[in-house]
């Protein structure tokens, strides 16, 4: 009776998180649908991907859309066999952003349910954890893959909780190898590495205590053995993406540089450090954990745009010359956010319950939960200050494995919110219910936490501008008084505002223990105060990252790419931030589809009017020299770096007629001019002088200096390529596209000598293949980022194709690993009922 009971108040609570997550997505009633930044970029950029997936019915792992060209394995492909991404898909069946809301919540309650067996905390600190404030302004940016990966952090923790604490090992393994192919599945590698780290504490927790002997070493080795295997096949299931991710990674900015140059050394692995610390958390910023606007929130806060009219205004009023106007500019960066990092969406606020709660869990938890938890804690909020805590980053950069491959460490503190809301409610939980706690070591940790987090919030109220500026120092040294003033009162009153609010909720939450205490409140009143006030607080904060104004119809949802204006489109705008970006790039996109529809041969387009490496717009249409992606070829970045990000009068139509720019596009979005480029090199062309060079860093400038259409710049390296080949010019000899997919190219050619014919197609070692005459050939590289190959005297037909081998190996280590995995649950499931069987047997 009370197991159904229990599988009641589960179920209700399920319901408890559907109507959560529509409550607070009200828009999806109306049929709207979020416009989120990345999204739209990602259709932009994926459109040739998803044109040739409607068009063929399979997937091409190759795109021209893009940065001259990159596989598709971060731009949305689909791997066939890759079961365990449609289980993923099942799961979040429900309409985008409730679908990650719902599996926040779900996820979290799975894990609580393992931690303390009881659902009513488990429900509480799901909603601590799906209402985590970072994880709204992700949605609201667009960072789909984020989320995905974070919302099975609970339920994966949960599966390995069973097989530690719980010793359930077939349940455990069935959890965790399940959420385990998940969180691979969700493709976003910096989260589960992050997480991993924590694990790491509670392995090494468990394996003190089983040389401590609080645990038997046997259970301790078997556990082990249980979640290797989990991880092992959880991975495998994903053998696919992450065999295609790992080959690809290498040739990227994650991969070896190979250039040498002031920021990096040839060889080294990895970004460099100026670009991975570049969004490190502030020290005292940390507190925005507990208070959200304690440095202004975020960059653009709702409040912003009032403070910039009246910053306008006192400038107006007060500044009389134009070194005095400069002078300003110097200094200014945002109105709102004032921290340490080059700008924010908004902070990654717990809670102020929350983190008060979590620090009385680690007075009150079980041992084995607390020290692992308070490690895990520390060491990514010291992580989190990348830049500004260098000897812990530094060493994690030079010696860490893979820590170097992921930017933006401030994004680490995903760890912490999910660590505090599990502390809090283990801590919370045996606060009412354990009675080895004794009621005056209750009174005392509560009366000390509550008043020092209570005394804490207070200095910070009366002392806050001695004691936090408000301000940054650029803004000091370049600001006048009048202008700082005013930045720092209204910054002071944000931050005052929250800061109170925070006082009030933990004055509750400690009033409601106090009078649990003293026995003039029940638990369970007490359990629906703190969940109610806690409730309140997250909503009200997230509404300022994630509401109404993040929603519009779903044709401009789907369609962001508009090229007519109309009144209906200027209707619809009124005002949002979002369609107005819409609205704004009318006139380029009508510019792209006009060139796309006369000129449909293939080519490239250089778009300066929108930013070349930070839009997508232009690969919606046609294919791009740029792009907006994090994780793009090496050899293309070093050429941006090299040519593109300063241009140069001589050198940089050269690259561009290397790249085959038939059109360039300068001027505003509003106005656009397009320049055709009679001088693009085409799809192809014959060379017959080559120039080899020692180094890579000779290479990339000699191509800015040759004429590219006459001679190649050759690796060194590459020089046996020639033995027994000959090239001699030809003034007659062509070679022509015949046929264009992403994936397949084809060109006939003529010439009456030996040539080297160029590519104007990016050079990608792992998967083209060349054909010519349907004979395979090896090809080579040639001016730095191309691909080359030899081709004999006479009429010829050459064919490229990519065909990465990892994919059809992947595929069938993903299947036997998933059959794998259904096969030892199969037999698990039956084990533990055959045995849960011949028990009610024997008790007969």
């Amino acid at each position: 009776m009370a197991k159904n009971k229990n599988l009641i108040y589960i179920a209700i609570s399920l319901v408890v998180f559907i109507v959560l997550a529509f409550l607070y997505s009200t828009p999806v009633f109306s049929g709207k649908q979020l416009f989120q930044h990345d999204i739209v970029q990602y259709r932009g950029g994926a459109k040739e991907l998803l044109d040739y997936r409607a068009n063929y019915g399979k997937e091409t792992y190759w795109s021209d859309s893009m940065f001259g060209g990159m596989p598709t394995y971060q731009m949305g492909s689909r791997f066939e066999g890759d079961i365990i991404k449609q289980v993923d898909s099942y799961l979040n069946f429900l309409p985008r952003p409730v679908n990650y809301l719902f599996l926040l919540f779900a996820g979290f309650f799975l894990l609580g349910m393992v931690a303390v067996r009881n659902w009513k905390y488990a429900l509480l600190g799901a909603t601590f954890f799906g209402l985590s404030t970072y994880f709204y302004i992700i949605i609201a940016a667009g960072h789909n893959g984020k989320v995905n990966t974070i919302e099975y952090f609970a339920p994966l923790l949960a599966g390995i909780l069973l097989v530690y604490i719980r010793k359930s090992y077939i349940w455990g393994f069935i959890v965790t190898t399940l959420f385990m192919g998940l969180q691979i599945a969700a493709n976003h590698p910096q989260m589960t590495y992050y997480l991993f780290i924590a694990l790491g504490f509670l392995f090494l927790s468990e394996l003190i205590r089983a040389i401590q002997k609080k645990t038997p070493m046997k259970h301790f080795l078997i556990s082990s053995g249980i979640i290797a295997a989990s991880a092992i096949i959880g991975v495998g299931m994903n053998s696919q993406r992450i065999m295609a991710n790992s080959e690809y990674v290498k040739e990227t900015v994650r991969g070896k540089q190979i250039l040498t140059n002031d920021s990096h050394t040839e060889g080294n692995s990895g970004m460099d450090k100026e670009s991975m610390l570049m969004w490190s958390y502030g020290q005292l910023e940390t507190l925005n954990l507990f208070i959200p606007r304690l440095m202004g929130g975020g960059s653009q806060e709702p409040e912003g745009k009032e403070m910039m009219n009246r910053v306008q205004e006192l400038v107006q009023e007060n500044v009389g010359s134009q070194a005095e106007m400069d002078r300003i500019s110097k200094g200014f960066s945002g109105v709102t956010y004032w921290g340490d990092q080059p700008g924010t969406s908004g902070p990654a606020y717990q809670g102020a319950i929350v983190c008060f709660l979590a620090l009385l869990g680690f007075f009150f938890a079980w041992k084995k939960y607390r020290y692992w938890v308070l490690g895990a804690s520390i060491l990514t909020i010291l992580l989190a200050w990348g830049s500004n805590f260098m000897p812990l980053s530094d060493f994690f950069i030079d010696f860490v494995p893979f820590y170097n491959k992921f930017r933006a460490p401030s994004s680490i503190l995903v760890v912490v919110e999910l660590l505090f809301p599990l502390i809090a409610i283990v801590g919370l939980y045996r606060f009412f219910t354990d009675e080895k706690l004794t009621q005056e070591y209750k009174q005392k940790i509560l009366i000390y936490v509550s008043g020092g987090t209570l005394g804490l919030l207070l200095i910070l109220l009366v002392l806050g501008k001695s004691l936090l500026g408000f301000h940054t120092e650029n803004e000091k040294t370049y600001f006048p008084p009048f202008l700082l003033d005013y930045l720092v009162d209204e910054r002071f009153k944000l931050f005052r505002i929250d800061a109170i609010k925070a006082f009030i909720y933990v004055a509750i939450a400690a009033a409601a223990l106090f009078m649990v205490l003293k026995q003039k409140l029940s638990q369970n009143i007490a359990l629906v105060i703190i969940g109610v006030v806690s409730l309140f607080d997250l909503w009200t904060v997230n509404k300022r990252y994630l509401n109404d104004d993040n929603y519009v119809d779903k044709i401009f949802a789907e369609n962001p790419f508009q090229t007519e204006s109309s009144e209906l489109l200027v209707e619809k705008v009124q005002g949002n931030p979002n369609l107005e970006s819409i609205l704004s790039t009318v006139n380029i996109n009508k510019t792209l589809e006009t060139i796309a529809d006369k000129d449909k041969k293939h080519y490239r387009i250089y778009n300066q009017t929108l930013g070349t490496t930070s839009e997508t717009n232009t690969s919606y249409f046609k294919a791009s020299i740029g792009g907006y992606h994090a994780v793009k070829l090496r050899r293309y970045d070093d050429l941006l770096n090299e040519y593109l990000s300063s241009m140069d009068s001589v050198k940089t139509p050269k690259i561009l007629n290397l790249l085959n720019t038939k059109y360039m596009i300068f001027g505003g979005p509003e106005q656009p001019q397009v320049v055709p480029n009679p001088k693009a090199n085409g799809n192809a062309w014959f060379v017959s002088d080559l120039k080899f060079v020692e180094t890579p860093n000779q290479e990339i400038k000699a191509i800015g200096d040759i004429d590219n259409k006459k001679t190649a710049v050759i690796s060194a390296a590459d020089k046996e390529y020639f033995n027994g080949k000959t090239v001699q010019a030809d003034s007659t000899a062509f070679i022509n596209l015949t046929k264009y997919q992403p994936n397949e190219l084809e060109f006939k050619s003529q010439s009456k000598t030996p040539q080297l014919a160029v590519f104007s197609e990016i050079y990608y070692p792992h998967g083209w293949k060349m054909f010519v005459d349907e004979k395979e050939v090896p090809y080579i590289k040639a001016d730095y980022l191309l691909r080359a190959v030899h081709v004999p005297a006479g009429n010829h037909s050459i064919r490229m194709i990519f065909e990465p081998e990892v994919i059809e190996k992947g595929k069938w280590i993903s299947l036997l690993c998933f059959g794998l995995f259904i096969a030892l649950s199969g037999f698990g499931i039956y084990f533990l009922y055959r045995k849960r069987d011949k028990s009610k047997a024997e008790n007969i």
